[in-house]
């Protein structure tokens, strides 16, 4: 019994060790990684979920990753600095969208090239930009305006049978109406009755 407790107790530190050094390996490399290149900033609207070691790509390709976030006091826009390596030089007419990598999935930061003989040098910022989509406040106004579209098409249900039913009360206000010429007292044809007590003598 001694022996058993003592094994149970060691596979317990070997299975808590191996887990620390996991935990200590995903602490080591998470958040801001050091990458070399030149600095480059750009301002964005929102950047809802894009995170400081976010990857930096072209084409799909990583090129450098994401150093900072910060907010302008003066036009309350997010300050994005990102680091890109030096072989890559970009346009000064290129482009920066912050995009997802699934639905599910973190964003990261994608570069477009732009056509300008002038490129960016260190330090500068990327003017054309697109900030980041809020899936949640997309899928919540795609939800308002179907429930819109549904009581719409339940309004226009009810005004077409209340429509329908003023109709048929029409039509038996016509049957009275034909009741009525019909009778003894209107100026249709003479009662059955009568007409065969005037045959006779």
């Amino acid at each position: 019994m001694p022996r058993r407790n003592f094994a149970e107790v060691l596979i317990g530190a070997v299975v808590l060790l191996v887990a620390a050094g996991f935990l200590a390996y995903a602490i080591a490399h998470s958040g801001r990684t050091a990458y070399s290149g030149y600095q480059l900033y750009a301002k964005f609207d929102h950047i809802d979920g894009l995170g400081v070691g976010a990857d930096v790509r072209v084409a799909g390709v990583k090129v450098g990753t994401v150093d900072s976030a910060t907010i302008d006091p003066k036009t309350y826009q997010a300050v994005v600095g990102l680091t890109v390596r030096d072989d890559l030089k970009l346009p000064k007419d290129s482009s920066a969208v912050i995009t997802s990598e699934s639905l599910l999935g973190g964003k990261y930061l994608a570069l477009s090239p732009g056509g300008d003989d002038a490129m960016l040098q260190p330090g500068q910022t990327i003017t054309i930009t697109q900030g980041s989509i809020n899936i949640e406040e997309l899928l919540g106004k795609f939800i308002f305006s179907a429930s819109n579209l549904a009581t719409a098409g339940k309004g226009g249900q009810g005004s077409s049978s209340s429509t329908g039913g003023s109709s048929s009360g029409g039509t038996s206000d016509g049957g009275a109406t034909k009741g009525g010429n019909t009778g003894p007292g209107g100026g249709g044809l003479p009662p059955l009755g009568g007409s065969a007590g005037g045959k006779s003598p």
